[in-house]
């Protein structure tokens, strides 16, 4: 960092210091070498910083985070990215080694012509990476639903892991979708015309980045109401299993009545119609033959057994 002034001196030339996990002194020692405005040096010593864009006098200030899904334990995996710009310089400090750099610096790299529109194009690569992360974290959340729909009609309860599993990634799901929303203001922010941030070729890229942020947010808006949809049908069914339950215990608590029914009436102690004869028993097994078939086959025709 020592030698930043030296390089700045030099006309023409474009300085890019990227900073993963720096400490305070640091980050200080860089806002004595280029005038960083001290509120933008403290944000991004703030380890939970929202997506964000601050104009200052001699630069901007952007916050964003780079977002993938851990395949192990299905849990976001985000790490924050400050960015310090202005047409000269740009300071990239990452969070931690998560998100790494090489892509960025690759496609730096291999766009030979685009190199002379210096941070503009720097930045745009910088984001452009950001958010081809954020369809692949969509994609997995799509594949995730889609085998939550599957279990939900599988006829069988989910087990206690899947639904801590379930829970799990709707966490995963809303966080992502606070992280990411408002990356659309940030990328609208740098491309208002009264801000030098973009430069006036690059426009079309920067209009193609909120394009596909503008996807990202209606893509997990779709999911987010797709799983509030999941939740309602999983209640549903649920409540419609319960009733099934319900009616066939019911049922058979009915058909099970009509023998205790006919049995205690046979067993009072006093005189009725067979008492201690053969015809008194016979008539009695041939009343709770017929009435248990008969409300037996009238469940089974309304559908409770």
């Amino acid at each position: 960092m020592a030698e930043i002034s030296e390089h700045l001196e030099t006309p023409g030339t474009v300085l890019w210091l990227d900073l993963c996990a720096p400490s305070e002194a640091e980050l200080h020692e860089l806002a004595s070498e280029l005038g960083l405005h001290e509120l933008a040096v403290e944000d991004a010593l703030d380890p939970h910083q929202r997506p964000k864009l601050d104009h200052y006098a001699s630069h901007a200030f952007l916050a964003c985070h780079a977002m993938r899904i851990d395949t192990d334990s299905e849990r976001l995996v985000t790490t924050e990215i400050d960015v310090f710009a202005n047409h000269q310089w740009l300071v990239t400090v990452r969070a931690n080694e998560a998100f790494p750099i090489e892509e960025v610096v690759h496609r730096w790299d291999a766009s030979d012509e685009m190199t002379s529109h210096g941070v503009s194009f720097l930045l745009y690569s910088l984001l452009d990476t950001v958010i081809d992360e954020y369809f692949d974290v969509l994609s997995a959340f799509d594949d995730y639903y889609d085998e939550v729909s599957d279990l939900i009609f599988a006829g069988t309860p989910l087990a206690p892991g899947q639904q801590r599993r379930w829970f799990h990634v709707r966490q995963s799901l809303v966080r992502f979708h606070r992280l990411a929303a408002p990356l659309r203001e940030v990328v609208s922010g740098l491309m208002r015309r009264e801000h030098s941030t973009v430069l006036e070729e690059l426009y079309p890229y920067y209009q193609d980045l909120y394009d596909h942020i503008l996807r990202v947010v209606e893509s997990t808006d779709a999911i987010r109401d797709l799983v509030t949809t999941i939740v309602e049908t999983n209640l549903t069914l649920h409540e419609y299993r319960q009733n099934l339950i319900m009616k066939k215990v019911t049922s058979w608590a009915a058909i099970i009545a009509v023998p205790t029914l006919i049995t205690g009436y046979y067993g009072m102690n006093v005189p009725y119609p067979g008492e201690g004869r053969v015809s008194g028993w016979i008539v009695s097994l041939v009343l709770i033959v017929v009435c248990a078939t008969g409300l037996y086959g009238l469940f089974r025709r309304k559908g409770w057994l």
